[in-house]
């Protein structure tokens, strides 16, 4: 009964999806993976039920399927973080392992009907090196798309780290999701080899996908949650985005030791002078066109000199204007929410941690021990 649930939930996820408005390419591989998942799911039940023998000319058609889940995971996520990277066709190369799996397959493709279930029926007989090549081939896959993709997420956190001073419109517990359920699901793959077990897992996988998507991401309308504003995500790509193209162009020209202190001083004293921490939407980007420099610059600058990405520079910067402001005589009527917000944090929880992470205490704490 649950192959069925996830077969319905992964076809009716993948209509939502490819029919909704203003799709973009991530909508489109993400439609298409639940596409491939359903076929997955319903070529395992009719082995279990045994309905697969009734049309024959089926079988095999899903050996290659298991490695088209690694590479659709690996481009849904470089989708969502790296859209640019699909304006050229080299994301065509992530096929070339699927396709080679196909054509391995081609031989025993070309058999009857009947030679087809004779070799099921005897476990794959005269095709041992086949299997035994494609088990290999789908271990190294999976594991390698694990890695990667992990590699992938791990340079657009430190992206945002690097360009935002507030994460909290920047919403990753979504692929953050897809990535260890794909990385469990390869766990199983390799370390169990119980197909209950894994398609089972895969079923629920499909389950969470829809609750998910429609809980926290709104993936399935053009409506994002209350959480992740249009805004955020369109700033955050656009600006990784310019970096990244803008990377290699400044790279060579440098800062020398005497421009670099220089920029570091006037960084220093705008901060002081004009307090710009205290603006909770702040950005790199922002800071630099105050500065008349290029970003890329400004983030060598922290980088270097500070030894912190902007992310820990700006809100070390807010933590030290929270203590300043806390022990005023005039601030005692204020809560400390909301002196945290007049430093330019935005949400309590951002506030905790942070400060939590900076003194390793907590606000009440640390107001204990100066008050």
């Amino acid at each position: 009964m649950i192959y069925l649930i996830g077969i319905c939930i992964a076809f009716f996820l993948a209509l939502i999806i490819l029919t909704k408005t203003g799709r973009n390419i991530a909508d489109v591989i993400l439609g298409i993976w639940m596409i491939v998942i359903g076929l997955h799911l319903a070529s395992y039940y009719g082995f279990i039920t045994n309905n697969i023998f009734k049309y024959p000319f089926l079988l095999g058609l899903n050996i290659p399927i298991p490695f088209f889940h690694g590479v659709f995971l690996y481009l849904y996520v470089e989708a969502l973080t790296q859209p640019h990277n699909f304006t050229s066709k080299k994301w065509l190369l992530h096929f070339i392992l699927p396709v080679f799996i196909i054509v391995l397959h081609v031989p025993f493709y070309l058999l009857s009907n009947a030679e087809k279930v004779i070799v099921f029926q005897n476990e794959g007989k005269g095709y041992e090196a086949v299997m035994d090549c494609t088990s290999f081939l789908l271990n190294v896959s999976g594991i390698l798309y694990v890695i990667i993709t992990n590699r992938l997420l791990g340079l657009h956190k430190k992206s945002i780290l690097n360009q935002f001073s507030n994460q909290e419109k920047i919403n990753l517990n979504w692929l953050r999701f897809l990535f260890y359920a794909m990385s469990l699901m390869w766990v199983l793959i390799i370390g169990f080899h119980d197909d209950t077990l894994i398609f089972s897992a895969a079923s629920i996988f499909v389950v969470f996908i829809g609750y998910f998507g429609i809980k926290q991401v709104g993936i399935f309308t053009n409506q994002l949650p209350e959480n992740i504003e249009q805004e955020a995500i369109t700033e955050l790509v656009s600006i990784i985005n310019e970096s990244n193209v803008e990377k290699k162009k400044y790279a060579k020209s440098g800062l020398n030791e005497v421009m670099t202190k220089d920029l570091h001083l006037r960084l220093k004293s705008m901060m002081a002078t004009e307090k710009l921490f205290t603006e909770p939407e702040l950005t790199l980007s922002d800071l630099a066109a105050r500065l008349y420099i290029h970003p890329n610059y400004l983030s060598q600058i922290i980088n270097e000199i500070e030894g912190v990405n902007f992310y820990d520079y700006i809100n070390n910067l807010r933590v030290e204007e929270f203590k300043r402001l806390v022990v005023l005589p005039q601030n005692q009527k204020f809560t400390l929410l909301a002196l945290a917000f007049e430093c330019g944090f935005n949400s309590k929880s951002a506030f905790n941690r942070f400060f939590k992470k900076s003194t390793d205490l907590s606000p009440s704490e640390y107001v204990k021990q100066v008050l």
